[in-house]
């Protein structure tokens, strides 16, 4: 998700705000994408677990993204 700029706030950094869990997929190379983001830990971890079960080769964490 690309950020858009409203005047000087990054509507983006505000949503990091607001959902700091986030489920991230590791790809090889150490590189990784962002799957979704969640205001609360329940709601990360169970997405994270129907994410397991409809993709049993992914390789799927759960991290929290700390605010700058």
């Amino acid at each position: 998700m690309a950020p858009i700029y409203k005047g000087d706030t990054s509507i983006m950094r505000y949503e990091k705000l607001l959902k700091p869990w986030i489920v991230v997929r590791l790809l090889p190379n150490l590189q990784r994408t962002v799957v979704g983001r969640f205001r609360s830990w329940s709601d990360a971890d169970g997405h994270l677990r129907v994410l397991k079960q409809l993709l049993p080769g992914a390789r799927l964490t759960l991290l929290f993204d700390p605010i700058d």
